[in-house]
């Protein structure tokens, strides 16, 4: 039976969330560690303790095996739910919230390692790099941009290109403080720090799009 016939008739059968857990922990491990091109599917297997045709039956291919272990990452940190809007008074604390976890996810030495991969590896590796960036970043920007237009319906916020105020607010917290980080001229910013800058991101970029 070829491959493909295999992939076939696992398709239909229940998916284990625990090996596909390891599965996603085995190919954040590799990826960073060997980056795109140097790891393979039947390396990911080995590391995970499951058949190669386990791999192919939760992800199809390598590109959607990283893409999901970059989305993994980002929701452990960034859970889409914190994007809720449920009181338009709690905007301020909504956005706060995002701030602090944005602040976590990105100063993360697991975060971290990987944005120094995708540079160090940008040129030689373009289709990990789309990859990286469609798996994360962008899905978080399409969930704050959705944000922002509940917002600005709401008469909260001034806004009339959420994409790029969306950007805007993501730009500020990282500010040049992450730049030093990944090049190794600073430390992450402690917890207090971090959550001064929060607030002050937070009160600047509501104060720029008031109603």
């Amino acid at each position: 039976m070829s491959n493909n016939d295999a992939q076939t008739g696992l398709r239909g059968r229940p998916k284990d969330p625990a090996k596909r857990r390891a599965i996603l922990d085995a190919a954040k491990t590799l990826f960073l560690s060997q980056g795109f091109s140097g790891t393979s599917m039947d390396a990911v297997a080995a590391e995970a303790g499951v058949s190669k045709l386990t791999v192919y039956s939760h992800f199809s291919d390598k590109g959607n095996l990283f893409a999901a272990a970059v989305e993994a990452k980002c929701e452990e940190s960034m859970p889409f739910p914190i994007f809720s809007l449920d009181d338009p008074a709690e905007l301020p604390a909504v956005l706060e919230r995002i701030g602090r976890s944005f602040m976590d996810l990105i100063n993360s030495e697991e975060a971290i390692s990987l944005e120094r991969l995708m540079n160090s590896l940008a040129t030689q590796e373009p289709e990990m790099a789309r990859l990286f960036f469609e798996g994360g970043p962008a899905k978080t920007l399409h969930e704050m941009e959705r944000l922002l237009a509940k917002a600005r319906d709401l008469n909260l916020v001034a806004i009339s290109d959420t994409a790029a105020a969306s950007e805007l607010f993501f730009g500020m917290l990282q500010s040049c403080r992450h730049m030093q980080v990944l090049i190794g001229c600073a430390q992450p910013p402690d917890r207090a720090e971090a959550e001064r800058h929060v607030r002050e991101v937070v009160r600047v970029f509501l104060k720029g799009y008031a109603p």
